[in-house]
Order: C-alpha cells, then structure tokens, then sequence
C-alpha cells in the first residue's frame, strides 16, 4: 500500500474514531446541550489532530447533534419543544411503517416479550418512576422493530431515537398526562398486529401513537407560554 493510500486511511480512521467517540460523549450527556466544543481541547483529550476532528464534528452537525453559533463555536445542539414536536412527527411516518413491516414477522413468542415490557411500563406508572418508564417505552418500541427487514429503515429509527433522547434533555419536555395512555395504545397495536390486522391498519395506529405525543408536547408547551404571558400581564 502506497503512504499516501495509508495516510488517507489513517485520516478516515481518526475520523471515524472522533465521531464515535463525541457521539457517544453527547448522548450519554457527558457533554450536555450548549457544551461548547473547543477544537484544541478535544483534540488533546481524544489524541488526534484537528483535521480529522473536524470531519468528525461536520458530521455530528450533518446528525443535529452540534451547531455552530456565531461568536461562539461549535457546540452541544440545544433544541427547543418545537424542534421536537417536529421530530415526533417525523419519528411517526417512520414508526408506522416499521411497526407495519415488522407485524408479519413477529410471533406469539416475540410479542409476549413486548407485552410484558409494556405491563413493566405500568408498574413504572404506579411507582411514580419516570425514568424507568422512559426507558422501557424505548425498549417497547425495539421490540417491534429489531424484527423489521429493512435494515436501513432500523438504522434511521436507531439514530432518531437517540436524537430525541438529546433533545429531550435538552428542551426538559415531559408531558405525565400522556404517559397512561400511551401503554393502552401500546396494547392496542399488538392485539393488531397478533390479529393479523390489514398492514395499512397497523400503520395508521401505529403513526397516530407517535402524532399524540407530539400533539399533547404542543399543549404542554402552549400551556405553559400562555401561563407565562397572563402572569406578565397581571
């Protein structure tokens, strides 16, 4: 192999390396949002020069995951309730038709596994546990979708979900009333899907879960604007 070809390689590698490195750092919040993303200092810490660190944050910005703020640098993404309502909404077309892609190959084996994540969800409900339920709603939705074939449409749905686990964090959106019936509509999709409901059914539910997240974050959030304007004003 000629240096140049080794060079090149090496460069993609350190690339590469960053990249997952950083992507890790953020979503496991070690660099919460507006962590600000000094070249110098990450390239001390990680080993590598700037040059493949910099690829490395064109693709984490390419992600969502970091902005450049003028006057400031490279940062952490910080997302408010409306960017996240738009990526529910997002998060929906493409939940539908995975959950839908999904039904034909799940048996009544896999979807016991699923039903008895979400009675976990329940119980999470009833102890007040907010954290437990959030994780296990992931778990609920990766039981449904480590059984779909599209292995490019899993891996979108990898990466948005934890997109929307940062922006979570970072716009602090919890929304208590939804949680409840969130399980039941839980509930309603596998009864579909043991069925063998129309595809099209199962789709619909299924992108009709996810729009009423983003639709009970919209009241959430226009609540608490119009809370916060009346108080100004009093």
């Amino acid at each position: 192999m000629s240096s140049a070809k080794r060079t090149t390689r090496d460069k993609a590698s350190k690339a590469e390396i960053s990249y997952e490195l950083l992507r890790s750092r953020i979503l496991d919040g070690t660099y919460g949002p507006g962590y600000r993303l000094v070249m110098d200092q990450l390239a001390r810490e990680i080993g590598v020069s700037t040059i493949p660190l910099r690829e490395a944050l064109r693709r984490l910005q390419s992600d969502g995951l970091v902005e450049v703020v003028r006057n400031i640098g490279a940062r952490v993404a910080v997302f408010d309730a409306h960017q996240v309502e738009h990526t529910l909404q997002v998060l929906a077309r493409l939940e539908g038709y995975a959950t839908a892609i999904s039904a034909p190959i799940m048996t009544a084996e896999h979807i016991s596994v699923s039903r008895a994540i979400n009675k976990r969800m329940i119980e999470a409900l009833d102890q007040f546990d907010p954290t437990s339920f959030t994780a296990l709603n992931r778990d609920f939705h990766f039981s449904i979708y480590q059984h779909c074939p599209d292995d490019h449409l899993s891996s979108l749905l990898s990466s948005e979900w934890a997109r929307l686990d940062h922006m979570r964090r970072s716009s602090f959106s919890y929304v208590p009333g939804r949680a409840r019936r969130s399980v039941e509509e839980h509930d309603l999709m596998l009864d579909l899907i043991e069925a063998g409901a129309d595809a099209g059914e199962i789709e619909r539910v299924a992108c009709a879960h996810k729009v009423a997240t983003a639709d009970a974050l919209h009241d959430a959030h226009t609540s608490a604007a119009s809370h916060t304007s009346s108080s100004l004003s009093a």
